[in-house]
């Protein structure tokens, strides 16, 4: 089997271990929100009282439709949480609220990982537009122009790049959640756990998207280079 065979069975082995990672939340998701934190608290409150008990007053807390589509908008300073977490209690809306806190936090608190990546926001959508085109058109004119396939490695190199510079980034927030999480009351002895294995199995669909990312990237610069064979 050629280099290309063996790059296509890794993608399609990253591929399948992605759907695997992300049935796994989808599951995790559904078990944890029907578990009740205890003490009432939606997703809007823990938000709310993790950014104050951190001193930050100016990121507003906001719901945004969709499932499992939270975010912390940096630009214009919210923390925007799916239906399913601003109005539940569940330990599984306290997590995903705690952690989306915890990317503000990074931002107050000037986190390298996420200036680094704020900076790349720009670069990447431009590379989003661009780089399926001259992909698919270096493939077809490979022999005769290969320097647009080379264009769109380089473009999808900062995609890549990208999402490895992610992962510091959710694995940091996360732990800046559980921490406070426990130091506030809000997890206990019986459901802290529950919220570590919640964040946990989120942070893989990072770490997959990463892998993925650098396999894709591999197999393009495998067909690039193999032109000269």
């Amino acid at each position: 089997m050629n280099a290309i065979g063996w790059q296509l069975i890794l993608f399609i082995g990253v591929a399948l271990i992605s759907w695997l990672v992300q049935m796994n939340l989808q599951n995790k998701f559904k078990k944890y929100s029907k578990i009740a934190t205890g003490n009432g608290m939606t997703g809007r409150d823990v938000a709310l009282q993790m950014l104050h008990d951190n001193g930050i007053f100016d990121v507003q807390v906001t719901h945004t439709p969709g499932h499992l589509t939270d975010h912390y908008n940096p630009t214009n300073k919210t923390v925007n949480l799916s239906e399913g977490v601003y109005r539940s209690n569940s330990i599984m809306a306290a997590a995903v609220a705690a952690h989306e806190c915890g990317h503000a936090v990074q931002h107050a608190h000037a986190y390298a990982p996420l200036t680094m990546r704020s900076k790349l926001v720009p670069v990447v959508q431009f590379a989003s537009q661009w780089m399926t085109w001259l992909l698919l058109a270096g493939i077809l004119l490979l022999n005769s122009f290969p320097q647009l396939l080379l264009a769109g490695i380089v473009l999808f190199a900062m995609t890549t790049l990208f999402s490895f510079i992610t992962l510091p980034v959710e694995i940091n927030a996360s732990k800046r959640a559980l921490v406070w999480l426990n130091r506030s009351g809000i997890t206990n002895t019986y459901n802290h756990a529950q919220a570590e294995d919640a964040l946990r199995s989120a942070a893989y669909t990072y770490v997959v998207a990463a892998l993925s990312s650098l396999a894709t990237l591999i197999y393009y610069i495998t067909i690039f280079l193999g032109r000269r064979d």
